[in-house]
């Protein structure tokens, strides 16, 4: 079975030799040795001032909207994973959705004005598939009403616009280190922001809200363990190859599936990208369907990320959100990881192609009798 995605492992003896010195200190969670050398690692390869490594990257977004003090409205979009704006209604703050971008997939900038009432508090924006946002015209808008600004860069991993970490945008950047995602902590995410005094608030929200004796504020344990972060250790040194892996596999997806014309999430100027995702949107709901089932046939199993729109869950009560809605029920994401051999890819592509191609039998019924 080939899935959308496939977990990187690194060599097992190269584990073993993380989880040797961790049996020998008996050191295994409460921010270890191996913790702090992966959050200076990673501060490092990112180019970020604070890191704070926790144990997802839901209770990194928790944590972000907490130590803001939000409490209000706040704008985010309606195409993302659920975790988005289930962080949101869990810290007790009302979602308000703004459409996307029909070219980037991301919240579009235009329309966030629009969306502004006197409870806003914050944009909370999501670079899906790991393409960044228009992050000046939302610092604009953010600086002109007086908003926060958390980026959800679950899929944004090693993304850097004009040679920058993505993660610098913004009051707050979290990331998520899923098992899924390019770099991986089994399970984990990261806090990461520019500004000292909030760092030291989300580094107590992660740990109870003390430190040793000393209670200095209201926390959740959103800490990780020393095993997660000698997973991170391993991985860590392997991104570049993993990146440029991927790479290799979106160009192949490219040439073959050209003749098809399926549109793709435009990536903008002066961009390192991680392709992280490989989504295509199709013409109408039916084609995705039979692409799902052409590609069942084959033991291959992609994914409709992000369906439905957020906007139409039943707990979020969101207005309607045409363009969301359109690719949200078109979209698709094939398989695409590290190690896909060149073969699987053209399974898919052939599959892709018949399905497109392959009028559904009601419509060749009519073009028979027209």
């Amino acid at each position: 079975m080939i899935n959308v995605t496939k977990t990187y492992l690194p060599p097992l003896e190269e584990y073993y030799g993380y989880l040797k010195q961790i049996w020998e200190r008996g050191w295994v969670t409460n921010n270890g040795p191996l913790v702090m050398e992966l959050e200076r690692r990673l501060k490092e390869y990112l180019g970020v001032k604070h890191l704070i490594f926790c144990s997802n990257g839901t209770i990194a977004l928790q944590i972000a909207i907490k130590a803001m003090g939000l409490k209000k409205e706040i704008l985010t979009t309606p195409f993302s994973y659920v975790a988005s704006v289930n962080s949101i209604l869990w810290e007790n703050c009302t979602p308000v959705f703004v459409d996307i971008d029909p070219q980037t997939f991301c919240i579009d900038a235009s329309k966030i004005e629009a969306a502004i009432t006197e409870n806003t508090e914050a944009i909370l924006a999501v670079h899906v598939y790991g393409i960044p946002c228009d992050v000046n015209a939302i610092q604009s808008i953010a600086n002109k009403h007086k908003l926060k600004v958390i980026y959800d860069g679950a899929h944004a991993f090693g993304v850097k616009l004009n040679g920058t970490s993505i993660f610098n945008c913004g009051d707050v950047s979290t990331v998520s280190f899923h098992a899924t995602k390019l770099f991986h902590t089994v399970e984990g995410g990261a806090i990461i922001t520019n500004d000292d005094e909030l760092a030291e608030q989300m580094e107590l929200h992660r740990q109870f809200g003390h430190r040793y004796d000393n209670y200095l504020s209201l926390g959740v344990n959103g800490k990780n363990s020393e095993m997660h972060a000698a997973m991170g250790l391993c991985n860590l040194p392997r991104v570049n190859d993993l990146i440029e892996s991927r790479r290799s596999a979106t160009a192949l997806y490219d040439q073959l599936l050209s003749v098809l014309s399926l549109q793709k999430p435009v990536r903008p100027d002066k961009l390192d990208y991680n392709y992280s995702y490989y989504p295509c949107v199709f013409r109408n709901e039916e084609e995705v369907q039979r692409v799902i089932a052409q590609l069942a046939e084959v033991s291959v199993v992609p994914r409709r990320y992000f369906y439905p729109a957020l906007n139409s869950i039943s707990h979020t009560k969101g207005k309607k959100m045409p363009v969301a809605e359109s690719v949200a029920t078109r979209v698709l994401c094939l398989p695409l990881y590290a190690e896909m051999e060149t073969h699987d890819i053209e399974l898919i592509c052939e599959s892709v192609s018949f399905a497109v191609q392959e009028k559904p039998a009601a419509a060749m019924s009519k073009s028979k009798v027209l």
